[in-house]
């Protein structure tokens, strides 16, 4: 009986070992792809890259401003375009030359030229543009360089083998607002909707505060389990990016009302 309990004992241990290790699913080491002065990519999963050009603004300093790139077999789609063509160009090339791969879509996520500032360099190279109607609207308002291609409410396009959706939750950062939800590896960009953590309000000429919370609790209630969260400005984390977001504008809310009741 002994003799059979130590290479029982064993076995118990290495299948127990075996099972909580195959649990574990390892956080994916972001790096620096691709960096120059106007452009930097860095790869934050297997099939997920962040590109972050660079804007100068009077109120807020020289801002990076982040899009995400998401890519199967040797296809990729782009949510928000560099802030201009000549940065657009290059984050263009770079797909096409170092990840071999073709653009099926560029989807700014508003109106703002964070989001669409490059997005003639992308028309030049062929490449389809979707946005949300609304933002077609205020493209046209501004006479910004206009999206191709209008949905309402939502998106879903073919990458590879895989899909994206682009989908409107409401308004927040603006009016026009969606956001990019990539399922092969659960990761979401918010763009400006979102904030990363210790962020102040930033720009609010376009928003809507009262709703801004409101917008991000239906996202948390349609993806409750985000591997990846990637704002607009900032560092990308977690979903507890929505938690923070949410809770920066109900604080702004509930001193509205104070102020109100006083």
């Amino acid at each position: 009986m002994k003799s059979l309990f130590k290479p029982l004992l064993f076995l118990l241990f290495a299948c127990s070992f075996f099972y909580v290790n195959a649990q574990k699913h390892p956080r994916f080491k972001a790096k620096v792809v691709y960096k120059s002065k106007e452009l930097v990519v860095t790869q934050i999963a297997p099939n997920s890259f962040e590109h972050t050009s660079f804007k100068q603004t009077t109120d807020f300093g020289y801002v990076p401003c982040n899009g995400l790139l998401v890519r199967d077999g040797n296809e990729t789609i782009i949510f928000d375009t560099p802030t201009n063509d000549k940065s657009a160009e290059l984050l263009i090339k770079w797909v096409k030359e170092t990840l071999q791969c073709s653009i099926k879509a560029i989807i700014p996520t508003h109106f703002h030229d964070d989001c669409l500032g490059g997005l003639q360099a992308f028309h030049d190279n062929a490449i389809p543009s979707y946005a949300y109607f609304r933002t077609i609207e205020f493209a046209q308002e501004n006479k910004y360089v206009v999206p191709q291609n209008s949905f309402r409410d939502s998106l879903v396009l073919k990458v590879g083998n895989e899909t994206i959706v682009a989908k409107s939750f409401g308004e927040g950062h603006t009016k026009d607002n969606v956001v990019g939800y990539f399922s092969k590896e659960n990761i979401l960009f918010g763009g400006c909707l979102l904030k990363e953590m210790g962020a102040s309000k930033g720009y609010l000429g376009d928003a809507n505060v009262a709703e801004w919370s409101n917008t991000v609790e239906r996202i948390k209630s349609q993806y409750p389990n985000l591997q990846v969260v990637v704002p607009g400005h900032g560092k990308y984390g977690d979903k507890k990016l929505l938690d923070y977001t949410i809770g920066l504008f109900k604080t702004e809310m509930f001193g509205e009302q104070l102020f109100k009741k006083n």
